[in-house]
């Protein structure tokens, strides 16, 4: 059932984002779509401008990590991409752009009243649900487009924020529950929390890109550290491979990968990978 909320202000989102008023070189609204990461890899093919926003009243073919499904039903949520041409930042450091957006959602959610946190490495946690204590509220999806003629690849970055709840969404990886900004107090109005996250996004970016993504540079490291709260605690990191690592999260380096010590003492660097916070018993 679609959730009470007004449309997205597609005038309002475009005028205060989008050049010469705002840091976007366009803003694109659309009601419908299959998923603005693709749009924007097309995009990006069509030689698309750097900070192109495309944002949807619904997705019909969301995606996360893994190709898993992302639902993004009509009225719930703010579900959004960034075509970025970083040509500053090294290839091995555009990982860490999506634990700068991680921050910019957790921006928006201190603005609007909710203590939100961040897993590794692309995961936005709010609340005091389900036995570990906290839901996933929001997710991002960073993803390269090679391009034949250019040295650097461009991103397209995806952000999904649960505005309202979403029904019958089923526990991702470490079970965790979803949950959504409004069951925590914020306010319902999606127009109102895209403005919000892509004001700190574009901020958080401009700091990343100028520091050639290294998070040290950038300010945002410590910050980072101290939100995440997969650091600290025994993980199970499902590899690419599909090998799992057993350990316990030690660290992000100032690139975002994860820094995990297993019980023989060896140091493990993470660029990828399921992340699942093991319970006790």
């Amino acid at each position: 059932m679609t959730a009470p909320d007004t449309a997205l202000d597609a005038q309002r989102l475009r005028s205060e984002l989008a050049r010469p008023n705002g840091p976007y070189a366009a803003v694109e609204v659309v009601e419908r779509t299959g998923s603005t990461n693709a749009d924007l890899r097309d995009a990006a093919a069509s030689g698309g401008s750097d900070l192109t926003v495309r944002i949807a009243g619904e997705q019909t073919a969301g995606v996360g990590r893994h190709s898993r499904q992302w639902s993004s039903p009509a009225g719930t949520g703010v579900y959004l991409s960034v075509l970025l041409r970083p040509t500053g930042v090294p290839v091995r450091n555009t990982g860490s752009v999506a634990l700068v957006a991680g921050l910019a959602v957790l921006d928006a959610a201190r603005e609007l009243g909710v203590d939100a946190y961040l897993k590794w490495p692309n995961d936005v946690l709010a609340g005091r649900l389900g036995e570990q204590g906290y839901g996933k509220c929001a997710g991002i999806l960073s993803e390269m487009v090679p391009e034949p003629d250019a040295v650097h690849p461009a991103i397209v970055l995806g952000i999904g924020v649960n505005v309202h709840p979403v029904p019958g969404v089923e526990p991702g990886p470490g079970s965790l529950p979803a949950t959504s900004l409004a069951e925590h107090g914020a306010t319902t109005d999606r127009t109102e929390v895209a403005l919000k996250l892509l004001r700190s996004l574009a901020e958080r970016e401009r700091r990343w890109r100028v520091s050639s993504g290294d998070l040290d540079d950038a300010g945002m490291h410590s910050e980072y550290r101290m939100r995440c709260r997969t650091l600290g605690e025994p993980v199970e990191v499902a590899l690419p491979g599909g090998e799992v690592l057993s350990g316990r999260a030690g660290d992000v380096d100032p690139i975002g990968q994860l820094l995990v010590d297993s019980s023989d003492g060896t140091r493990h660097t993470i660029v990828a990978g399921d992340v699942v916070h093991v319970r006790s018993a």
